[in-house]
């Protein structure tokens, strides 16, 4: 394949579309965002990259709290409301029906089947975006989306971020950790 150069930029092919609970000034305030992931295994750690200029940054710097919530795709209107309005200027409490769990400064979306409650770890200076890395207190899940103790992908159903566009999960193609068993060089 021939390659071409196109610069620098934070390309990722696809990210998971994230609403970010935090209480700010006493309310619960969500966000949408979709530059996340897993930052430790032990102990249990993910990180979410947040625009300084970002309402919800101001929560968890407050309260040193923060949950991911993970909306199902048929929420996709309401989880992109959440990230094109601030919660600065809307009162966006009746968009998710907020829950707490064991840390009680984290507000959690009830209608997102999987939710991450996460104490502030640390906060990393990036730029424009500050790497906000919460180690997880909790994971809550819908009784319908988990299968083997753990939430299931395709039950969940969740939004997935690519080229500034929402899409959701399509087929299996390989099982991680085993398919590359099958490679055999010549």
């Amino acid at each position: 394949m021939e390659k071409i150069t196109l610069g620098p930029m934070p390309y990722m092919s696809v990210m998971p579309t994230l609403l970010v609970g935090a209480n700010v000034n006493g309310k619960a305030n969500y966000m949408t965002a979709a530059w996340a992931t897993v930052a430790c295994m032990a102990p249990p750690m993910v990180c979410v990259a947040i625009n300084k200029s970002r309402y919800t940054l101001r929560g968890i710097e407050e309260n040193k709290t923060f949950s991911l919530n993970v909306p199902p795709a048929k929420d996709v209107v309401a989880a992109d409301y959440c990230g094109i309005v601030s919660g600065e200027k809307v009162d966006k409490t009746a968009v998710y029906t907020s829950f707490t769990g064991k840390l009680q400064t984290a507000p959690m979306a009830k209608e997102c089947p999987v939710n991450i409650e996460c104490r502030l770890f640390t906060m990393v200076d990036c730029g424009s975006h500050v790497l906000v890395i919460g180690e997880v207190a909790e994971v809550h899940a819908d009784k319908s989306v988990v299968t083997d103790n753990k939430p299931d992908a395709l039950k969940i159903n969740p939004i997935v971020y690519a080229q500034s566009t929402y899409w959701h999960l399509g087929m299996q193609v390989a099982k991680a950790f085993s398919a590359g068993k099958e490679f055999k060089k010549n």
